[in-house]
């Protein structure tokens, strides 16, 4: 068993990967990960606030979320991928341009290690933002 310094909580195994600390801001989310994956996540949430000016930012569910009439979009850092969640209805729409990208149940993976497509995120951003106000 592992016990986390931080939090104490036990684990299986050891440096399990938890939120011990509740982030309240998707700035405090991002701090809380790796050094390395904070300057892509802080580049799509800008990305993200040029194609949706107007969305509240916040944290649903552990994770940061743009909101704008209904769920934009959500992302999260993972071990080997960014987790880009912008609902079924994208991944359908943009599947020709997310053939390079695993899909799954409205989640875009957007590996670490290969360029993130900033333009390809404003412009499902920019389409979610459509949806919002129809």
């Amino acid at each position: 068993m592992w016990q986390c310094p931080t939090c104490k909580r036990t684990f299986k195994n050891t440096n399990q990967s938890h939120y011990c600390v509740k982030p309240e801001t998707i700035d405090q989310y991002i701090a809380a990960q790796a050094p390395e994956v904070q300057p892509i996540l802080h580049e799509i949430c800008e990305t993200i606030r040029g194609a949706a000016p107007e969305a509240v930012e916040k944290i649903s569910c552990h994770i940061p979320t743009f909101w704008q009439e209904k769920n934009l979009v959500q992302l999260a850092a993972h071990k080997n991928h960014i987790g880009f969640y912008p609902g079924d209805e994208a991944v359908i729409s943009f599947a020709e341009r997310l053939t390079d990208y695993k899909t799954n149940k409205g989640c875009i993976h957007l590996p670490l290690g290969q360029p993130i497509p900033y333009g390809l995120i404003r412009d499902i951003v920019q389409y979610r933002v459509a949806q919002s106000t129809v």
